[in-house]
């Protein structure tokens, strides 16, 4: 056999001319063939012509004309795909994507539509790069352009990817189907043969045949709809732009939709299952308001006549930024006024923003490949802030933006974190790549890149990036070389790229009077791993300056800690304040040491003004005494970001051994006397978070002195809180946590509130809701698909709005108020009957932010019983969507009588729950580092090693397995030294 088959490459070696070098070029045929045609050779004597994971780049795809016919009833589809190459180097082979598709017909034709070969052309697959090989006995000559055509089938896909089936249940309990797909990273290959990465972009032109029942949408809009035998209807859509195989999207529902119309003429639609499409009205308005800003932010048109928005009952992540089609969960998109809180209407609006964003970051420019992911997701991780800040600034939005740097500072400190930029090639290690580094870590990056080089530069930096590189793909060097041009105002508008690749290296910004050559400046933020620690001592006139990198799992003692930090350096752009004058100053640090002069008469200084820069602070010596005397005595000198971010570095320091924890509970005493939302929730998070850790150790006393410690403290801005929807956004978020965690910590006042308006909910639930709900969402539902859109205000036809304002307070108060009915729902479900009530509910619900909260609440059980039946249920997928598993798992996970329950549950059904969810996928990394995040034990980190030993095949290729042992061993140490100190200053609190 071996010689066979090296005789076999030997003869077929034409067929990697260009892409594999050290072949033979020589190509081998019959003189029986003078056309070029080689003798017809046996499939069954030919090799895969290709080892590699990564397409040969000879073969490069123009147009895609898909057809599809998916059968809702047999849930399985037929389809065929014509594609247009552009031959560049002369070969036999095509190499293409294709996963668990069935090929019946492939045939290439040349630019006349006529056939190359009357033969049935040999179709090789190599599964474990899913990819296939079709074998042209005519050589496909450089430089010409040749059609592919194959015919293909397969089931539509069980769980989120590919072209897959999902359902719904109407209130009447029918059960009803429609298809969708998820093609990002690597799916699109499920769906139909494709050159499937992110650089081969391609126009395509798709129809799609469908029963009459059901609509059919894609990226663009439908130009013709023409019935064919058997009483079926074909869509055929128009072309699209130029755009990557991940990119591509169909639905084949029976939904009802909304729509609206931007100011530039794009039409705007929300598509739900017909008894939510009452849910869709504010996404409609979000989205509008979004498409116009982001026009205006970037300059340049949104490209699509059409901007589509659909709920998918059955979605893994979020949402999808299918070009002209994105899909979302449905809590990502659907807002009831009755049943979702001012946090789930700020979750839909930062997701629209989000998804609406990559429609030019990662849509028109895309990066070139997953290794720059970040291009896509930091980016639209940071246009949300800046996007909903614009169009909604009453949410506050701004004040995430801090929790989100906290969380990528939270991975980034841990040694098992990765650079920005990284390499990834096959699609588990691609998958992996969508994480808090991408996300967090490249949206904190921008933000910090953006106050370096002001608004202004950073924005008009963008555009170039946008133009110059539309419908193109990108790499980090081609952003920084766009920031760091500048161009005249006249060249700008003329819309002249003002690029000049000799110029990009010798240009640079002034920065605090220093010359910056911004390409070496980011590089050390994207391509090294990490996060640094700047630790500032103050010597007279001058502050003395020393950068490492910021570890909290190697402390400074650790023989581990010097080869840790080596190589390790960043240039920072420092920020810092004093109490001599309000100007925010600026250092850029680039040496491992270096120092500031501020000045004797400066009392005190702050470093990372506003927390702008992605790094942490330590103040060495009596540094922390500075800072907290200040905030005690007059803590508004501070911003409450600068106040925020004290708070975080100083727990952070404690954990990483810089800092007692003494030292940082007594910064926080100063809370009882602040005002504003965010610092106040930051120290409360803290000890809260110790709370949960020491609940589930065998730490009675110590769990009920820091329980009562907590209530005393906050006592007076839990007993403030009223039962209600009213105040402002923030004063709304401080409400539910603050009434959840006193309940949570059975404060007396607050159970018996949540269980009079849990008795009220139970009372009611079956009476007013039901006939005024109902009716409500009957009316709306039976209305007009169209709202007008009239001075930036959506209303309904007819007056219907005046007539649904008088039905909905009977709605409002038969449920509690939405910012605490988590609370409510949580404190009823721990007896039996509001326990089964409330999972009564959850079946029957229509809405997706009610089901969220009711579920939490069930896993708020006492009873082990309980939380193991619920699952079982998620396991199953009926009663709880599989959909949801992963955070059903956390969710009980993070219970005291529920934690060690999720991790057996995780170790029994590990291959179930990578076969539904994908390995590399975050619901898996959730559910590995979710489960195991408030383990703080030895032996509970040496079952979590065997266990991983025991998946070792597949735990060697996530680096999530990393992750959630080094923070289980960050948490082992922080009890080790910290809670005989915590015991301590408890003890010393109480008395």
């Amino acid at each position: 056999m071996v010689s066979v088959r090296l005789l076999v490459l030997f003869l077929l070696s034409v067929s990697l001319l260009g892409s594999q070098p050290t072949q033979s070029s020589q190509q081998v045929s019959s003189p029986a063939h003078p056309a070029g045609e080689q003798s017809p050779l046996d499939p069954s004597s030919l090799s895969f012509p290709w080892s590699r994971l990564r397409l040969p780049r000879y073969i490069i795809p123009l147009h895609y004309h898909l057809f599809l016919h998916p059968n809702l009833t047999s849930l399985s589809f037929t389809g065929s795909v014509q594609i247009q190459i552009d031959v560049q180097n002369n070969t036999n082979w095509v190499v293409l994507h294709s996963k668990g598709l069935h090929i019946s017909k492939a045939t290439i034709l040349d630019q006349n539509l006529a056939h190359l070969s009357d033969q049935v052309l040999p179709v090789l697959h190599n599964p474990s790069h899913e990819q296939i090989g079709i074998f042209s006995p005519r050589v496909l000559s450089s430089g010409q352009k040749y059609f592919l055509y194959i015919e293909f089938e397969a089931e539509l896909a069980e769980g989120f990817y590919g072209f897959y089936k999902s359902t719904y249940r109407t209130s009447q309990g029918e059960t009803r189907t429609l298809a969708s797909t998820h093609f990002e990273p690597t799916s699109a290959r499920m769906a139909f043969p494709c050159f499937d990465e992110p650089n081969f972009k391609a126009n395509f032109s798709v129809r799609i045949r469908r029963s009459q029942e059901y609509i059919s949408l894609s990226n663009m809009p439908v130009v013709k709809t023409v019935e064919v035998n058997g009483g079926l209807l074909e869509d055929q859509f128009a072309e699209s732009v130029k755009m990557s195989t991940y990119l591509v999207a169909f639905v084949i529902c029976d939904f009802k939709s909304v729509t609206g119309t931007t100011s530039s003429g794009v039409q705007v639609s929300i598509y739900a299952a017909p008894e939510k499409w009452q849910q869709t009205h504010y996404a409609l308005e979000v989205a509008v308001k979004m498409l116009d800003f982001y026009e205006d932010y970037f300059n340049i048109r949104y490209p699509l006549p059409k901007q589509d928005l659909i709920a998918i009952p059955d979605f893994q992540s979020g949402a999808m930024e299918n070009w002209g089609l994105t899909t979302y969960r449905e809590t990502s998109l659907l807002f009831d006024p009755l049943t979702s809180s001012v946090s789930d209407k700020l979750w839909v609006t930062m997701v629209i923003g989000h998804e609406l964003a990559h429609q030019w970051f990662g849509n028109l420019v895309t990066m070139e490949w997953w290794n720059d992911i970040w291009l896509n997701e930091g980016f639209a991780r940071y246009m949300e802030y800046i996007s909903v800040e614009a169009t909604y600034p009453d949410l506050k939005v701004e004040e995430y933006l801090l929790h989100t740097c906290f969380a990528a500072v939270g991975l980034d400190s841990l040694n098992s974190s990765r650079p920005i930029s990284s390499p990834a090639e096959n699609p588990t290690q691609i998958k992996e790549m969508f994480d808090t580094v991408s996300y967090d870590k490249g949206a904190c990056v921008l933000h910090m890149l953006r106050h370096f080089l002001t608004d202004e530069v950073f924005q008009s930096g963008i555009v170039r990036y946008l133009r110059k590189y539309s419908y193109k793909n990108a790499h980090n060097q081609d952003l920084w070389d766009s920031l760091a041009n500048t161009c005249s105002e006249e060249d700008f508008i003329s819309g002249k790229h003002c690029y000049d690749s000799g110029q990009a290296a010798k240009n640079a910004y002034l920065f605090a009077g220093e010359h910056l050559d911004l390409t070496a400046m980011m590089n050390t933020w994207t391509l090294q791993k990490g996060i640094p620690l700047v630790t500032v001592t103050r010597k007279g006139p001058r502050l003395l300056l020393r950068q490492d990198r910021f570890l909290r799992t190697v402390m400074p003692s650790d023989p581990l800690w010097s080869s840790l930090q080596k190589g390790f350096l960043w240039q920072i752009p420092l920020t810092y304040k004093t109490d001599v004058s309000g100007t925010i100053h600026r250092h850029l640090m680039t040496s491992p040491t270096d120092s500031i002069h501020i000045g004797e008469e400066a009392s005190w200084v702050k470093v990372n003004t506003d927390m702008t820069g992605f790094y942490v602070v330590h103040y060495e010596e009596s540094g922390w005494d500075v800072m907290t005397k200040l905030l005690r005595e007059n803590y508004t000198a501070l911003s409450y970001k600068d106040r925020t971010q004290l708070i975080h570095n100083a727990f952070q320091l404690v954990t990483a051994g810089h800092l007692p924890l003494n030292k940082a509970l007594d910064l926080i005493g100063y809370l009882k006397r602040e005002t504003h939302t965010v610092p106040l929730l930051k120290g409360l998070g803290y000890l809260e978070a110790f709370y949960h850790i020491i609940e589930k150790r065998d730490e009675l006393d110590l769990t009920q002195n820091l329980g009562m410690y907590i209530l005393q403290f906050f006592r007076a801005v839990i007993d403030q809180q009223t039962w209600s929807d009213s105040g402002s956004v923030s004063e709304r978020r401080l409400r539910s946590e603050v009434l959840s965690l006193a309940c949570h910590l059975d404060y007396p006042p607050c159970l018996e509130r949540a269980r009079q308006r849990f008795k009220d909910w139970l009372q009611s639930n079956g009476t007013l809701k039901s006939v005024n709900c109902i009716l409500t969402h009957t009316v709306i539902s039976q209305q007009p698909q169209t709202i007008h859109k009239t001075n930036r205000t959506l209303l309904f036809q007819d007056g219907l709005y005046n007539l649904i304002c008088h039905l909905l307070p009977a709605c409002v108060y038969s449920s509690p108020p939405t910012d605490v009915a988590e609370t409510v729902f949580s404190v009823g479900a721990q007896d039996d009957h509001g326990w089964a009530s409330l999972l009564n509910t959850y079946k029957t619900s229509l809405s997706a932010a009610q089901k969220h909260k009711i579920l939490f609440a069930l896993t708020s059980s006492r009873d082990s019983n309980k939380l193991q039946r619920l699952l079982d249920l998620g396991l199953e997928g009926k009663v709880i969507r599989s959909q949801d598993l992963s955070s059903l798992i956390l969710m009980v996970a993070r219970n005291s009588r529920g934690c060690n329950l999720a991790w057996n549950f995780v170790k029994k059904n590990w291959d179930t729950l990578v076969q539904k969810f994908q390995l590399g996928s975050f619901c898996i990394r959730n559910i590995i580092i979710g489960t195991t995040g408030q383990f703080s034990s030895q032996e509970e980190l040496n079952e979590m090693q065997l266990f991983f030993e025991s998946i070792k095949e597949q735990a060697s290729q996530l680096r999530a397995t990393q992750v959630a042992l080094d923070n289980v061993q960050k948490n082992v140490r922080w009890v080790q030294r910290n809670l005989e100190t915590l015991r301590s200053w408890l003890n010393e609190q109480m008395q």
